[in-house]
């Protein structure tokens, strides 16, 4: 599988293919619908077809169709034996304390995705993240479901507003950035990139926000689990299970016990790009 790097600091938005070829094509589609007789229909029908093809792209979270996209960490990361464990849309009174204990027991890190507004609305939690040696990265100001319908100064309010809030409560700016369930569009890129933000999806995930079997989640976290991944987890809007508990909090333990045996380390994003 291949790694992504991390988006550079060039001075402009390096237009990956896919989005150069869209734009070739509807060119190529409009002039030949105003010059060819009866190509019209055709020409509409191929446009039609390429917005389909950026769709599936925006909608399926893992690719880079649309730009860099990071959902392995770095060859460098991979020999120090790193993992990644990323847990979105936090902090949660009630979980995230029970999170943070679960990995200060074990020795492991983590990168909290976390939502701006509950950043505000529980600073003194976001601060004991960082305080205990993790790290926290945007996840957006609000996770708008509609998020991946925004245009350019949408995605800019959305996901500055949400670099201020970070800069505020804990003291400094994201380098990562997570779209809300992984979705997106071509006008993302080129915001980030203008924030100096690295889009990161991931590996594996557990569906833990639906599934509430700990089990089940945790067989999809560590099927095959190797050197290099990004895993995905919830804190906040975490599913629960029969007995009520968010569900991380029982896929956590076994999940840790198990990066250790297979001489893993969990390690912050930031951490695991640097290099």
């Amino acid at each position: 599988m291949q790694t992504i790097a991390p988006v550079s600091a060039s001075p402009s938005w390096p237009w990956p293919p896919m989005i150069r070829a869209s734009v070739g094509w509807h060119l190529l589609a409009g002039g030949a619908a105003m010059l060819v007789p009866g190509a019209a229909p055709w020409a509409i029908g191929g446009i039609v077809l390429n917005h389909a093809l950026i769709t599936a792209a925006g909608l399926t979270p893992r690719s880079s169709l649309l730009g860099p996209n990071v959902t392995r960490l770095p060859q460098a990361a991979v020999a120090r034996r790193e993992i990644a464990i990323t847990i979105d849309d936090g902090p949660d009174p009630e979980v995230t304390p029970q999170v943070l204990a679960l990995l200060d027991a074990h020795g492991q890190r983590a990168t909290f995705f976390c939502i701006a507004e509950r950043v505000l609305e529980y600073p003194a939690l976001a601060r004991e993240i960082v305080a205990r040696g993790h790290s926290i990265q945007n996840h957006t100001a609000r996770h708008r479901h509609n998020f991946s319908f925004l245009g350019p100064r949408g995605f800019a309010a959305e996901i500055s507003r949400a670099q201020q809030v970070l800069q505020d409560v804990i003291g400094h700016r994201a380098t990562c950035f997570r779209a809300p369930a992984g979705l997106r569009n071509p006008f993302l890129g080129p915001v980030l990139h203008r924030l100096g933000l690295s889009l990161v999806s991931w590996t594996r995930r557990g569906y833990d926000t639906r599934e509430g079997n700990a089990d089940t989640v945790l067989a999809r976290l560590t099927d095959e689990l190797q050197a290099g991944d990004i895993l995905l987890l919830h804190d906040g809007n975490a599913a629960r299970t029969a007995a009520g508990r968010a569900v991380v909090l029982d896929v956590l333990p076994p999940l840790l016990a198990r990066i250790r045996a297979e001489g893993l380390r969990a390690v912050t994003l930031p951490d695991a790009l640097a290099a």
